[in-house]
């Protein structure tokens, strides 16, 4: 019997297997020795899982995600193939609810964000960029310079974030939002239509 042909997308997660392993046994802090033991698979297998030299099979990966407690598709890295869907992985930043929806590193990023509605305490600060801002659900605080606006759901706002800015809930509950955030000069083409402008404005 002949082998087994791979389409080279395929051919490419089986190779960046090895490096991934040897990645997250890394960061892990676990010898070869120990995950050996844990995996019931000789040290001289798993070393040469890792370097390439030997193809993995699910009869490695699956005890070697179970001593990891990971996955085993987190393990394999492998694309969904038909599927568009992003996968999102939520990170806590200040308190904050951080969806990523950009794959790719770029001049643009795009994030989900959840803000609570503890998040009502104005602290203005400015950085290079530009931000748009998208309200999905509740209601958004946006402090901008001297502006002090209000935005529901299905409003936007885009600023210069050279500008003091800060935007939260308004303390009745939380606030569920895009925000597109690009470097300096990289404007999103997007026109701003706040619901409510300072007497001042």
């Amino acid at each position: 019997m002949g082998g087994v042909q791979h389409s080279p997308a395929l051919t490419q997660v089986l190779s960046d297997v090895g490096p991934r392993l040897k990645r997250l046994r890394a960061q892990r802090g676990v010898t070869l020795a120990a995950l050996s033991e844990a995996t019931g698979i000789s040290k001289s297998t798993l070393s040469r899982l890792e370097s390439g030299q030997r193809r993995p099979s699910l009869e490695l990966l699956l005890p070697i995600a179970q001593a990891h407690q990971v996955p085993l598709d987190e393990l394999v890295g492998a694309p969904e193939v038909g599927d568009p869907r992003i996968r999102l992985t939520p990170q806590r930043v200040n308190g904050n609810t951080v969806l990523p929806l950009t794959r790719q590193p770029g001049p643009l990023q795009t994030f989900k964000m959840v803000l609570p509605h503890t998040r009502s305490t104005p602290e203005p600060c400015t950085h290079e960029g530009y931000e748009w801002l998208y309200v999905l659900a509740g209601r958004l605080r946006l402090v901008l310079a001297d502006h002090d606006l209000v935005l529901g759901p299905g409003e936007a706002a885009e600023f210069d974030t050279r500008l003091p800015h800060w935007f939260g809930s308004t303390g009745e509950g939380p606030v569920e939002l895009l925000s597109l955030f690009g470097r300096q000069g990289e404007r999103m083409h997007v026109r701003a239509r706040p619901r409510a402008r300072s007497a001042d404005g």
